[in-house]
């Protein structure tokens, strides 16, 4: 299947490398040492439609379809994982709400979040339970017309830094992954309180958190989809959500490759350029080939999603996933031993890209859990 892309998409592509390269790329390490969350990009980034940009026009978004949405999140992880991942980061619970959720809070959320006035976190992960969804221990009890909810999440993406979070929550706990309910609430409320992580290997101007759920009460209208039904909505956006971090991983591996080409043409040793030695171009070589491929795969599985082939997407994204977040890792070492020493300090952003790389292999199910997806629908 060919991935030739027309020029529509090849017109977003240019347009979000040239807002990385003047926006994000001068930025980048500042933020990554300060380890501050682009706030004020997230407008910027917005007013370009780069903000949930597969959100409808209707809610301000750009109703992009999954390919051009993953040229979007590829470039801004081109760009920099930590501060051009929050951007692309920034629309994390949005698919659930679109799908499930009810018009009212359609309307009052996703215009805030396309216009970049706030990112939306989602609540899943906790401390003893990150793969093991069915497994988590917060709880959501019923008093009149509130639920009220209890318990702890952990590695939250936008978790100090969103006005609006969806927390996934046992309502029925005897029932394990059938008993799951989605809840849509602001986060200026009693009982939610957020602590950022601070001490990660990589992506450090991403927010990540640490949220305590103490009593939130949350009106019955804003259960998303429907009671007891949260884990089989949230199954539903694996795929994009795999087929995303495929993007990313593919947009951190080509800045990579792009520095190790860059440095490998202006690094001289024996009186020649380091590029003319067949140890180092057979690395470039090898790296381009693994980058084209993952690219490739993770295109297709976003056409998958777009045909509404579920099977298929569900089967290609884990592929994309497993496959580009494992290429990423490898490249970005590849791309470290090409600078030797330099490449081990922060004068060059590769031991940037090396550690925000293997965040990859870890969310949105790790890659041992890809290939149980796999061999799943397989055999």
């Amino acid at each position: 299947m060919s991935f030739h892309l027309e020029p529509e998409r090849e017109a977003i592509r240019d347009a979000v490398r040239e807002f990385g390269e003047n926006e994000i790329r001068p930025i980048a390490a500042e933020y990554e040492a300060e380890q501050r969350y682009p706030a004020e990009l997230l407008a910027d980034a917005a007013a370009l439609d780069f903000v949930a940009p597969h959100v409808p026009e209707a809610y301000g978004g750009a109703g992009m379809d999954p390919i051009s949405t993953a040229i979007v999140t590829e470039e801004l992880w081109r760009a920099d994982p930590g501060v051009g991942g929050s951007i692309a980061a920034a629309d994390f619970g949005t698919g659930m709400l679109l799908e499930y959720g009810d018009e009212r809070l359609c309307e009052e959320w996703l215009p805030e979040i396309t216009a970049g006035e706030t990112p939306i976190a989602t609540g899943i992960s906790e401390p003893a339970h990150g793969s093991n969804v069915a497994g988590m221990e917060t709880r959501a009890e019923k008093d009149g017309d509130e639920w009220v909810i209890d318990g702890q999440k952990m590695w939250i993406t936008n978790g100090t830094v969103a006005d609006v979070a969806i927390v996934m929550a046992k309502t029925s706990p005897e029932r394990g992954h059938t008993g799951i309910t989605a809840f849509l609430t602001p986060t200026d409320v009693d009982g939610y309180e957020a602590t950022r992580i601070t001490n990660k290997l990589g992506i450090k101007a991403q927010d990540t958190a640490e949220i305590v759920l103490d009593d939130i009460r949350v009106p019955e209208e804003n259960v998303v989809g429907e009671v007891d039904r949260g884990f089989y909505q949230l199954m539903e956006f694996f795929a994009p959500a795999r087929v995303d971090v495929a993007a990313q991983a593919t947009g951190v591996a080509q800045a990579a490759l792009e520095e190790a080409i860059d440095y490998a043409t202006e690094r001289e040793q024996f009186d020649r350029k380091i590029a003319a030695f067949q140890a180092i171009r057979h690395k470039i070589a090898e790296m381009a080939t693994g980058i084209e491929a993952g690219r490739s795969l993770a295109y297709r599985a976003a056409s998958a999603l777009e045909s509404g082939d579920d099977a298929t997407a569900t089967r290609l994204a884990a592929m994309a996933k497993l496959f580009a977040s494992e290429t990423a890792v490898d490249v970005t070492d590849e791309a470290l031993q090409v600078h030797g020493g330099a490449g081990y300090v922060s004068d060059h952003p590769i031991e940037r890209f090396y550690r925000d790389a293997r965040i990859t292999k870890i969310y949105d199910g790790t890659s041992e859990i890809q290939k149980n997806v796999i061999a799943d629908q397989l055999l």
